[in-house]
């Protein structure tokens, strides 16, 4: 195992430890699990922005209302 410094708001850290007080964890694990967590809800390989395009446009058909509604038709509910 590596360890480290970390450096944390008193806040964060107060009820940081009061969560692991409540599952009887370290402080340590509770870091662990939250990495663990953290990677798990990102995707591993991100697609850098100068790769990324818009699709191609698709036909759908003619518009159906005049240029001069559509900002009173996108605030419609």
């Amino acid at each position: 195992m590596i360890k480290t410094q970390i450096q944390l708001p008193e806040e964060l850290y107060r009820e940081l430890k009061a969560f692991a007080a409540q599952r009887e964890w370290s402080l340590s694990e509770t870091f662990r699990r939250g990495a663990e967590r953290l990677l798990q809800s990102y995707p591993k390989e991100t697609v850098p922005m100068r790769q990324w395009a818009l699709p191609e446009p698709r036909r759908c058909g003619p518009f159906l209302a005049s240029p001069d509604r559509w900002t009173e038709l996108a605030h419609e509910e």
